[in-house]
């Protein structure tokens, strides 16, 4: 209505007011109120009287429009998008404010930052529809599955080389190993396993994918089908040597624990390195001996069952000998073995077709015949063999005979007697018409 304040209201405070104005009238009692707006008597009784004093926009509270009480300073709020912007620019709104309290000593939970960055234009919600899949259970006990995985990536973001992160994560517990490598391969599986295996124990199996280094790609040999068995990668190998389960996963979804820990690291582990400045391997293996303890004691959860299926390493095993890549070849006559295109004399006197070569993590090479090993020299130079000169092979030439209606004949016999004649005689050919001249 013209000339008078138009008061906004919720359909709340609408209700309210309702009740307020048959208590005003005297048609409802203040204790009948209560129990409609589920309030206490008191509470009734100093919303009725505001009304009565101010009318209708006494029902609104009293500290709407007003700035709340725990609102950050502007010139702390500008100090920390100022940050953001000059440090912080990639980072997302929790590990950014982590940081901030972290470096800077300035708190501001990870909502609050976001809710800013967005209103920046610095944030972006980003929800995506994701396919559906079937939940999996985790595992009850702790080292009962290990999911096992290397994650490429530039993690040095151009200050190092290129590497991979060999990362294990415990299925029931999300307890975190992971290390550096040049590349991802059987030693590099082998070392980082080695590593965990004297941290924590053998665990009970081990989640891999379908990659070659875990997974033979060689077809079944006919003793493999009369057996029944597939021919086994050298990490296959070890692991079955260390009674470890192995299990392939078809899909990476399928073991989605060690896909979504490194997207986690690719976001934190790649910004912590940079504040840090580190860019080789060495640097960045130190770093995660003091960052992995700090990750597992906040991201790790409880196993649904107490206990540990980690088996120690029992003593007198040789964990080298097992987790190397194994090479059988046969021994020649001569007691000698080729292998990776050089040749090497057995010294060791040994009754034998086959021989196997160790190649061990640290670099060593070992040949050994059932366990034991064998004395060897490698054979750096041989007898140079004489070049013999091919003969030079004369090539007959075929003589090709013409037909026998070929024109050739037919002037051939007709003038073979030319030169056999004398000139008298070629004379009276020629005027009896007997002697034609050359065509």
């Amino acid at each position: 209505m013209a000339g008078k304040d138009i008061i906004a209201m919720s359909q709340k405070e609408l209700k309210r007011l309702h009740i307020i104005h048959k208590i005003l009238d005297r048609r409802l009692k203040q204790i009948d109120a209560a129990e409609l707006l589920e309030l206490c008597a008191k509470q009734i009784s100093r919303i009725t009287g505001r009304v009565r004093e101010e009318g209708d926009k006494g029902i609104i509270h009293r500290s709407r429009g007003e700035p709340s009480h725990n609102t950050t300073p502007k010139k702390k709020k500008d100090k920390i998008i100022r940050l953001y912007k000059e440090k912080y620019n990639d980072f997302g709104p929790l590990l950014a404010s982590e940081k901030l309290f972290e470096m800077d000593k300035l708190k501001i939970s990870d909502e609050t930052l976001r809710n800013w960055l967005i209103a920046e234009g610095l944030w972006i919600k980003n929800r995506k529809c994701k396919k559906h899949r079937r939940w999996r259970e985790r595992k009850h006990f702790f080292g009962e599955m290990e999911q096992v995985d290397g994650s490429h990536h530039d993690w040095f973001e151009g200050r190092g080389p290129k590497c991979v992160l060999m990362g294990h994560i415990d299925d029931a517990t999300s307890n975190v190993y992971a290390r550096f490598f040049k590349y991802e391969g059987t030693f590099p599986f082998m070392d980082s396993f080695k590593r965990y295996i004297k941290k924590y124990g053998i665990p009970h199996s081990v989640y891999l994918d379908m990659h070659s280094t875990y997974k033979s790609p060689k077809k079944p040999t006919i003793e493999d089908q009369l057996e029944q068995r597939e021919p086994l990668s050298e990490v296959e190998r070890a692991l079955k040597e260390l009674g470890v389960e192995v299990i392939h996963a078809r899909s990476p979804q399928a073991k989605g624990r060690v896909e979504r820990l490194f997207r986690t690291f690719q976001d934190r582990v790649i910004k912590e390195m940079r504040l840090k400045g580190i860019k080789t391997i060495e640097e960045a293996n130190k770093f995660l001996e003091y960052y992995l303890p700090i990750f597992n004691k906040r991201f790790s959860v409880q196993a649904l069952e107490e206990g540990d299926l980690h088996r120690p390493l029992e003593k007198g095993v040789d964990l080298d000998a097992i987790l190397c890549i194994k090479t059988d070849h046969p021994l020649r006559n001569d007691f000698t073995i080729a292998h990776d295109k050089k040749l090497y004399q057995i010294l060791d006197s040994v009754r034998a077709k086959k021989l196997t070569v160790e190649e061990r993590i640290n670099g060593r090479m070992l040949i050994t015949y059932e366990g034991e090993k064998l004395k060897y020299k490698e054979i750096t130079r041989r007898p140079a063999r004489k070049e013999v000169k091919k003969p030079y092979i004369f090539k007959i030439k075929k003589v090709v005979t013409p037909a026998a209606d070929h024109p050739w004949r037919g002037h051939k016999v007709r003038y073979s007697h030319i030169n056999t004649c004398s000139q008298k005689e070629k004379v009276a050919q020629k005027e009896k018409g007997l002697l034609l001249p050359k065509p």
